[in-house]
């Protein structure tokens, strides 16, 4: 019933919008990209427009548009007169605008909470449009996450030594997605390029847990960056102020490298490739590919 309701909503508000607005683009493709969003402006300059005027140069031909998921954020933009809409709005916008075929793609790091609601989101949509497709996070694959792991080594290999460690802190889940954030520890540990470990803020690995490895291995020296997207407040704060005083109190040398991940250019790339996965075919659920597995296997 609930989905009834938000349906016919739907329905009214794309009705309502589209008498205002220009139908030029009927038939068109859009991509909307879907950020959890930040108030620092140098921030998002160098991780949100940096990786959405990437993806309008590698996709001339379709409208790019974005949005944001945090409507805290959203709020405290808005009182400095900056709108930016939910992917709800933006998805209204582009139906009313008769856009045939839309890709969303959210930065999120893991498949977590966020990303399932953004595909919840998406498929509300799925009657307005010919076609709407959801790309993957980050590190959604064993490829994936193999790539990024070499990304971060290559770019923060000067920080790891005898006696000194890179920890990367991600913001964690309460999801049993959160165990990528051990697959990528794992990856660290067996690629053999020094002392590279994986903690969270919100999930596992833990304070305690990197803290344990550390000790463990006579660390003496700790540089803090962190696994997330946007270096913004949980960066600023949680890594940079708790995490780091914490450190220091446990008897390390503490240093930090405070850039989210959207800034690096080949993580970059990973997002563009998954919304080219997302071009060529539908990302299909978990249920969907065993269902194909067995038709074609039987």
């Amino acid at each position: 019933m609930r989905r009834l309701v938000i349906f016919l909503m739907m329905i009214s508000s794309v009705m309502m919008n589209a008498q205002d607005i220009d139908k030029s683009n009927i038939g068109k493709s859009a991509i909307l990209m879907v950020h959890f969003g930040t108030t620092i402006d140098e921030t998002r300059k160098v991780t949100i427009d940096a990786l959405n005027e990437k993806v309008k140069a590698t996709f001339p031909e379709v409208t790019v548009v974005e949005a944001y998921t945090s409507r805290i954020i959203i709020n405290r933009l808005a009182k400095r007169g900056i709108k930016k809409n939910t992917p709800k709005e933006a998805l209204l916008r582009l139906a009313a605008e008769g856009y045939s075929t839309v890709i969303v793609q959210g930065t999120n790091v893991i498949d977590g909470i966020e990303a399932e609601v953004l595909r919840q989101e998406s498929d509300l949509f799925s009657p307005f449009f010919k076609e709407i497709r959801v790309g993957r996070p980050l590190l959604y694959s064993i490829e994936d996450c193999e790539r990024t792991v070499e990304v971060l080594i290559n770019r923060y290999k000067e920080h790891a030594g005898k006696d000194s460690s890179v920890v990367l802190v991600g913001h964690g889940t309460s999801t049993p997605a959160n165990a990528i954030y051990s697959q990528a520890e794992y990856m660290f540990g067996a690629s053999g390029a020094g002392t590279f470990h994986v903690a969270t803020v919100e999930g596992y690995p833990t304070y305690d847990t990197a803290v344990a490895k550390l000790k463990n291995e006579g660390i003496k020296r700790v540089c803090l960056i962190p696994f997330m997207f946007v270096a913004g407040d949980h960066a600023r704060n949680d890594i940079d102020g708790e995490w780091r005083e914490r450190l220091e109190k446990d008897g390390f040398k503490v240093t930090s490298v405070i850039e989210g991940l959207g800034q690096i250019p080949e993580i970059q790339n990973i997002y563009i490739e998954h919304i080219k996965e997302a071009m060529s075919a539908p990302v299909m659920d978990a249920a969907t590919q065993k269902a194909r597995f067995i038709k074609e296997n039987l």
